[in-house]
């Protein structure tokens, strides 16, 4: 079996690559190696290298950024989806495209599930529905949220930067969901692209976090570890005092009971797997 994994240089697109199941030939593709805004570029993309899967983690995740590009955030996460997905169809290979938390507005009173209306707060948000409607519903959809692994540009590589170089940190404790690490992802989205399944899916860690408990856990972690050599203090804020250019979701949590039932697979807990990223990362750091 062949899969196109899109997105290669990023943190997802590395883990799949990383994790990739032995008995498969994966060919990974980074940004600067094809135009996401040309349709005709995708599809030659996959007439020339014939895949039985397309794992698509490239997108334009420039949150903020996106309220004032809307055009480029459309053009890279739904019009590129759509081409990628004709192009698969016409080619008979399955799509695996994942998305956000951020299609949904952060009202619900349980976690989300696969099923429960959208209703996205953001440019980002509306960009990344647009892409799911686009990949058709013979595609799998992986919705996930607060995406961290090594070595990439994310929450926990920012929190050790800042508490290695600042004497106090804040951190929104108003904002709930799950942290969701690269490496328990990718075997997600492998598992849907060996079955072959379609439909919506949902994926992050177990256990419920703020970005404040996540911030206290990190610096914890990296305490026992090595990462820091000292304690800052974690100081809680509301979303009111960090305003941003684009509105977030207040509550976010993802309800994955459905997919690991579907691919027999165990929840592992956030803080589980934030200790095993925060081991590789000092691995990592060792090398450097």
């Amino acid at each position: 079996m062949k899969a196109l994994v899109t997105g290669a240089g990023g943190q997802l697109g590395r883990a799949l690559l990383a994790n990739a199941p032995a008995d498969w030939d994966c060919v990974g593709l980074t940004r600067g190696e094809f135009d996401l805004t040309d349709a005709g570029a995708i599809h030659d993309m996959i007439a020339a290298h014939a895949p039985d899967v397309v794992l698509n983690a490239a997108a334009y995740t420039a949150v903020d950024r996106a309220e004032s590009e809307e055009p480029l955030a459309f053009a890279v996460n739904a019009q590129a989806v759509e081409a990628m997905a004709d192009a698969a169809r016409g080619f008979g290979a399955h799509l695996v495209h994942v998305s956000t938390d951020f299609v949904f507005d952060g009202t619900a009173a349980r976690a989300y599930r696969p099923g429960d209306p959208r209703a996205p707060l953001s440019v980002y948000g509306r960009s990344k529905a647009a892409g799911e409607d686009a990949a058709g519903s013979d595609a799998a959809i992986v919705r996930t949220a607060w995406v961290y692994g090594t070595g990439g540009a994310n929450f926990v590589i920012t929190m050790l930067r800042l508490m290695r170089t600042r004497d106090e940190v804040q951190v929104v404790a108003d904002q709930i969901g799950a942290p969701t690490w690269t490496t328990g992802l990718a075997a997600v989205v492998w598992g849907l692209a060996a079955r072959r399944l379609s439909g919506t899916f949902h994926h992050s860690d177990a256990g419920v976090a703020s970005w404040y408990d996540f911030a206290v856990a990190i610096q914890e972690e990296a305490l026992a570890l090595g990462l820091l050599t000292r304690a800052v203090p974690v100081v809680p804020i509301g979303t009111a005092d960090y305003p941003t250019p684009a509105a977030r979701p207040a509550f976010s949590l993802l309800d994955s009971t459905a997919t690991h039932a579907a691919l027999d697979l165990a929840p592992v807990h956030w803080r589980v797997n934030l200790r095993r990223m925060l081991a590789e990362q000092r691995a990592l750091e060792a090398m450097e």
